[in-house]
């Protein structure tokens, strides 16, 4: 499984908006199989527990809340492409732009 970072990289999508890649990558996570669904909600939380561990620690060091918060703002930075490239199977196989 290749791992995307980033929209334009996959295959397909490169020539088209955000927002249009943005569609075709959530109609494509729809279609996703629930197994593989679960799978990317299991990985999402190995993610978010560990925050939730930090915070419980604040009472006894501060600087747990520190390392929650940075977890949080790279949380994306680790979703995104696992979700990107469990989706990008079910994009459609001819994608085109309008009256090409």
């Amino acid at each position: 499984m290749k791992i995307y970072t980033s929209t334009k990289n996959i295959p397909g999508l490169e020539d088209l908006s955000l927002t249009e890649r943005m569609a075709l990558l959530e109609a494509a996570s729809r279609r996703m199989p629930i197994p593989e669904k679960t799978l990317l909600n299991i990985l999402k939380l190995f993610v978010i527990v560990p925050v939730f561990y930090l915070v419980l620690q604040t009472a006894q060091n501060w600087w747990s809340l520190v390392w929650a918060a940075l977890i949080l703002l790279l949380y994306p930075l680790f979703v995104k492409p696992l979700q990107y490239s469990l989706s990008v199977k079910y994009l459609p196989k001819q994608i085109k732009k309008d009256d090409e």
